[in-house]
């Protein structure tokens, strides 16, 4: 199901209307393929009884609030999180202001003036490492007791592997640092993707080597610094190339911060995008330093090459798959 304006709360007082619903809840940072199938369940059990397919995630993290230490860096911003849910028939979600007083609710306190009181959750769906309440005293075991008590139906959906892997948020933040940006992908069912403002880079590309794209990136997760194959998109008219991606510091040109250069492999006619979206589909290389500009341009025309290899083949894959196998 996609193609519809997912709703978003910020607040509990904004909620007034966000019952009767089937409703799920954590932090689904990334909405990788164990979420995606939540989402997907919630959807149908919406459908089936005529309530509202809706989630519940947090910002900040709860870990900045209880565990400042341990707070992962965040693979999407909220409102990413909810677009993502909406591909799946999520049609409203309430990011939740995390506090020091929603960390002290008791797991009954929790359900009962929250999930049911406050958001009229008739289903309440969570994956099976589902954890609630003050110092996650509460599990799906209690969710399914207090469910009887306060007459919401509990249902708990099973994690998803993929060959060796148990697909969590950690591994699929792992294999972006790594690099390993197309096995990552599989496990969030789409590729892995930052999206920021365009900034005036120090021209140095259109000088010396080729033009590029500078972003800002506002993700926290990035992937190791290196060249990748990447699909490139204008947030604004949704216009999109086929790119060829650097992260890294420029160590050819003595750089100091991390920058995101993309070269788009058409012209690009038009204005120059405002904001971008850079999706990594396959890493090509690892940075290095190159003893000059020339040196790193053959290079990087050697990248572009194999990069224009990889869209030819894409091509011709989506061309010859089973319709039945398309999304």
């Amino acid at each position: 199901m996609t193609g519809h304006r997912v709703r978003i709360y910020r607040s509990l007082d904004e909620a007034a209307d966000f019952g009767p619903c089937a409703l799920t809840i954590g932090n689904f940072d990334g909405a990788h393929a164990g979420h995606r199938r939540i989402f997907r369940r919630v959807a149908e059990v919406a459908r089936e009884n005529g309530w509202k397919a809706s989630a519940m995630t947090f910002d900040p993290h709860p870990a900045k609030i209880v565990a400042p230490e341990r707070a992962p860096k965040l693979l999407t911003t909220p409102d990413q999180r909810c677009a993502l849910m909406a591909e799946e028939g999520i049609e409203q979600v309430l990011i939740l202001p995390f506090s020091q007083s929603i960390a002290q609710l008791t797991p009954e306190e929790f359900a009962r003036e929250i999930l049911v009181r406050r958001l009229g959750a008739r289903a309440v769906l969570v994956g099976d490492n589902f954890r609630f309440g003050h110092r996650h005293a509460g599990d799906t075991t209690m969710l399914q007791k207090l469910g009887e008590t306060l007459v919401f139906v509990t249902e708990v959906v099973p994690a998803v592997t993929l060959r060796t892997w148990m697909i969590s948020s950690s591994v699929v933040r792992r294999l972006i640092q790594d690099g390993s940006v197309s096995k990552a992908a599989r496990l969030l069912e789409r590729p892995h993707f930052v999206e920021g403002d365009v900034v005036r880079g120090l021209g140095i590309g259109s000088r010396e080597t080729v033009p590029t794209l500078n972003m800002r990136p506002a993700g926290e997760v990035m992937p190791a610094n290196g060249v990748y194959v990447t699909r490139t998109t204008d947030l604004e008219d949704k216009r999109s190339w086929a790119s060829v991606t650097n992260t890294g510091y420029r160590p050819t040109f003595d750089g100091s911060s991390l920058t995101v250069e993309t070269h788009l492999l058409a012209p690009l006619t038009g204005e120059t995008p405002r904001r971008i979206r850079v999706e990594f589909l396959r890493r090509l290389r690892a940075e290095r330093k190159f003893p000059d500009a020339a040196s790193l341009k053959a290079q990087i025309l050697v990248d572009m090459s194999r990069a224009k290899v990889f869209f030819r083949r894409l091509d011709l894959w989506v061309a010859n798959r089973p319709a039945s196998r398309l999304r």
